[in-house]
């Protein structure tokens, strides 16, 4: 039987918006089933614990919105209410957490904010907005925070939001009663690294940051006790040697733990990283051909045995059996769909 995915893109670039589309069990390949633009640049989706609900948000300026989608017809999606307002500048990234969805506001001030979910999986108010502070060295892009993803831990007590404007992770605790976050900690990296995303391993102890600004992943050590990371090492995902500009967007980590992969968007390549049995030594095997130009998102089906890449600038997914003893992906096949940004598997 087959599934479904559903692919997010720019409207102000030609894209068409929100795309449902099938996926064939046994290839892994997409087909589109329709569109639907009511929602400027839903450029970053997630899904309800249940799969019922899509969520999206509307990367525009000044101000931002999220909005919900029934998945009732999975080849249907069908807007639920219309889009709030999240007080922000260009939501980036959204999660659900503790009965709420949470979207990182890149525009400066970069911020985080809280919504209520309806009984239906509608979005209610916004309940408050967490505003960041600091900047960083690069005076063109870290003039001010910038908020690109917000995420939970593995244990679904914290919320991770990564900042690339501060170079710094912050975990903060939801009071799920009144709607307000409060930092917990906060995790300075390296100056000028441009944090943007960040992946946990399986075993929920070790936290893995994708930087956008030097193109490195930094390796931490996650205590969820204390809601404390502790960075290890920088690995780089890129070949010695690599020339050009470069800026990484997405890793994901295998399952298993076993393997991470980084998508570069310049270098136009994904790169291929092995982890140790702690899940504290990373290593570049190898990087291969993302098939397309300028991958803004990466992400694996829900059988962990093929890799997606969204190409933004080419405007197609192509999808990548993973070998299974290496790690390494074949591309396999794509689907043209101008300024794609984001795939998510139901």
């Amino acid at each position: 039987m087959a599934g479904h995915a559903y692919i997010g893109s720019f409207t102000s670039a030609g894209g068409h918006g929100l795309t449902a589309a099938s996926v064939d069990p046994d290839t892994g390949a997409l087909t589109a089933l329709g569109d639907t633009a009511e929602v400027p640049n839903p450029s970053f989706l997630t899904l309800s614990a249940d799969g019922r609900t899509l969520y999206t948000v509307s990367e525009t300026e000044p101000e931002g919105a999220a909005a919900a989608f029934s998945l009732a017809d999975p080849a249907k999606p069908a807007l639920l209410g219309t889009p709030v307002p999240v007080r922000g500048g260009s939501p980036t990234h959204l999660t659900v957490h503790q009965g709420h969805l949470l979207t990182a506001n890149y525009a400066a001030p970069g911020s985080v904010t809280v919504l209520s979910l309806k009984d239906d999986g509608a979005l209610g108010e916004v309940r408050s907005v967490l505003e960041h502070e600091g900047d960083g060295p690069n005076r063109e892009r870290q003039e001010g925070p910038h908020a690109h993803a917000v995420l939970p831990d593995p244990t679904g007590r914290w919320a991770v939001s990564v900042d690339l404007g501060t170079d710094s992770v912050r975990v903060c605790e939801l009071d799920a009663a009144g709607g307000e976050l409060e930092i917990e900690r906060e995790l300075g990296l390296r100056s000028g690294i441009g944090p943007r995303h960040l992946a946990f391993h399986p075993d929920g102890g070790h936290a893995y940051v994708m930087n956008e600004l030097d193109s490195v992943v930094t390796v931490c050590r996650f205590d969820a006790e204390k809601g404390s990371l502790r960075p290890l090492a920088e690995v780089r995902v890129l070949p010695d040697g690599s020339a050009g500009e470069n800026y990484p967007s997405e890793l994901v980590v295998s399952p298993d733990g076993r393997f991470a992969w980084a998508a570069n968007r310049g270098h136009n390549s994904i790169a291929v990283l092995t982890l140790d049995e702690t899940g504290e030594r990373m290593e570049l095997v190898d990087t291969v051909s993302c098939g397309g130009d300028w991958p803004r998102h990466l992400t694996l089906d829900p059988s962990g045995t093929r890799l997606y890449a969204a190409n933004e600038r080419s405007g197609d997914v192509t999808w990548f059996d993973v070998d299974p003893d290496t790690g390494i992906p074949k591309q396999a096949g794509s689907l043209a769909l101008p300024a794609v940004s984001c795939v998510v598997f139901a």
